[in-house]
């Protein structure tokens, strides 16, 4: 089962925008049971980072909601893509001003793939 980009759900969003919120619903409910099927016994935390949260998304999304000092590694590829599209707004000159943190360790993301490179 793919989860970033999962067209069940995508589709549930659509009928969400449409102001079908029980039909966006009754998706929505399809896409986490099937979730919920197909994980139950697999890893599905795509980051990786080695951390004693990986895979415990409730304490994990909690911590970085608690420091508001950057998301979590799994929601960077996705924010990076809507970052990108709006930096196309100014011809991507803000990547000028930017400097990435010196701790940062790991290899950069792709925005297309959501991959490590």
């Amino acid at each position: 089962m793919k989860i970033d980009g999962n067209e069940i759900e995508k589709a549930a969003m659509g009928e969400f925008h449409k102001g079908n919120r029980a039909e966006g619903l009754r998706i929505q409910e399809e896409f986490a049971a099937r979730f919920r099927e197909e994980y139950a016994q697999k890893d599905h935390c795509p980051c990786q980072k080695a951390c004693r949260y990986h895979g415990n998304c409730k304490e994990c999304v909690a911590i970085h909601r608690a420091h508001e000092e950057h998301v979590p590694n799994c929601m960077r590829a996705m924010l990076n893509r809507k970052i990108r599209a709006l930096s196309e707004l100014t011809e991507h000159t803000i990547a000028r001003e930017i400097e990435a943190p010196k701790e940062v360790l790991r290899n950069s993301i792709s925005l297309n793939s959501g991959k490590t490179e």
